[in-house]
């Protein structure tokens, strides 16, 4: 459903997947939304490249590759049930030209979720294909559970319905991934065969992103623009403003540290919770309430942050794992991360930063001013965050594993 131009999120990394597995001379075609995301509007993917897009169906190359976009209905205010109707409008809309790639006869057809609607449409195609097609299920977000785990969806009986259905379809699929070990671990409790699951983690570019030196951070453009001294700190948070992200706690830890005139906020972003953040940092002057910031300056943007702040509701530290981290972690700057205990989050954010409990404002400030007070603890961390970004999130690492080992071991199979 997410593609390219969108500029983060799941978009991101779908049009990357794509993209690298052309310029490998795969013969790759894409099925995907118009870009929407993180505005919620068509037309707004995020930059500028996104501003000709209407919601309609449209055939265009993208980097040498085939792409369709089908129309899909997007709420202004995402809830559970408009989200609900949003990702089955795409499942529909897509359903025939899905369909239509039986006569193209694929040897793999990889559906990514969101939208896990789209899943039964891509097992009818790999039927209609025969033996010689493999089906591959990617799992970015659990939405289903999501959605009730954060209440935008209630009821027993509807909860059982729908995982009942959610079993059924996972054990349609040939090979089922996700990009977490504990998102890995929740496929095999929903019923998938460890042999058919894979962990497929998201990347950073660490060319795109590297850690800027104290001069480079002197000079650091959105430094100078926003007229930040060298001795303020920044605490920065960027990417979509969700629900499942708990800014309501970042507004009250500003509230506390307001004591603090050394300290700079930068919230970046957009989203549904965007408005409600706003008006809690009202009269702050602290704070800066910024747009989503362009792609081609986000080295800059990630190197003007002393630390990076990733708050996380509770019920979705399993469900999901943030991919603005690893943007953070190459940038070598130290994490503020809320997540509960064995948590994969909790286990990167304790070697790049500090963690705390969900919602726990008074632990949150903790952390901030312990981070704000040691300069050579931050320098450590971020030291420590960039090395992880090399060993286990590079780009061409995790998709040439990707190219070699998987799909070629699926094609065999």
């Amino acid at each position: 459903m997410n593609y390219f131009p969108e500029p983060v999120g799941i978009g991101k990394y779908s049009g990357e997947m794509a993209a690298w597995l052309g310029s490998r001379n795969h013969d790759v075609r894409v099925i995907c939304a118009p870009p929407y995301f993180p505005h919620w509007q068509v037309g707004l993917g995020g930059v500028a490249q996104a501003g000709d897009y209407r919601n309609v169906y449209r055939k265009e190359t993208v980097g040498g590759l085939r792409v369709q976009r089908c129309p899909l209905w997007v709420p202004s205010r995402p809830t559970g049930l408009t989200r609900l109707l949003h990702l089955a409008s795409f499942a529909l809309s897509s359903l025939v030209p899905l369909l239509a790639q039986a006569r193209w006869k694929p040897d793999v057809v990889f559906t990514v979720a969101p939208a896990f609607f789209c899943a039964p449409g891509a097992l009818l195609l790999v039927r209609l294909c025969g033996r010689r097609s493999r089906s591959w299920l990617h799992i970015q977000d659990f939405e289903l559970d999501a959605a009730f785990e954060l209440g935008m969806l209630r009821g027993r009986l509807v909860r059982r319905l729908a995982e009942r259905w959610e079993r059924s379809v996972l054990r349609g699929f040939k090979r089922v991934s996700s990009i977490s070990e504990a998102m890995v671990r929740r496929l095999e409790e929903k019923g998938v065969d460890q042999q058919r699951t894979a962990l497929l983690p998201n990347w950073v570019d660490l060319e795109a992103i590297r850690p800027q030196g104290a001069a480079e951070r002197a000079t650091n453009p959105y430094r100078q623009e926003l007229a930040i001294g060298p001795e303020q700190i920044v605490l920065l948070y960027s990417g979509s403003m969700n629900k499942k992200q708990g800014l309501d706690l970042l507004a009250q830890v500003i509230q506390r540290l307001t004591d603090r005139r050394d300290l700079v906020w930068l919230l970046a972003g957009e989203g549904p919770t965007k408005a409600e953040l706003a008006r809690a940092c009202e009269g702050l002057p602290q704070v800066r309430l910024l747009p989503l910031q362009p792609v081609e300056r986000l080295n800059d943007w990630l190197n003007a942050a002393d630390i990076h702040l990733l708050p996380q509701k509770a019920v979705a530290a399993d469900l999901v794992l943030p991919s603005k981290l690893l943007g953070m972690l190459a940038s070598g700057r130290p994490v503020i991360a809320t997540t509960p205990e064995g948590s994969e989050l909790a286990e990167l954010a304790a070697e790049a930063g500090l963690c705390v409990p969900p919602e726990d404002v008074e632990a949150f400030t903790a952390a901030a001013r312990r981070l704000v007070d040691d300069p050579a603890l931050r320098a450590a961390q971020g030291v420590r965050a960039r090395q992880l970004a090399e060993q286990r999130f590079g780009r061409e690492a995790v998709l040439q594993r990707l190219e070699h080992q998987w799909l070629q071991e699926l094609e065999l199979q």
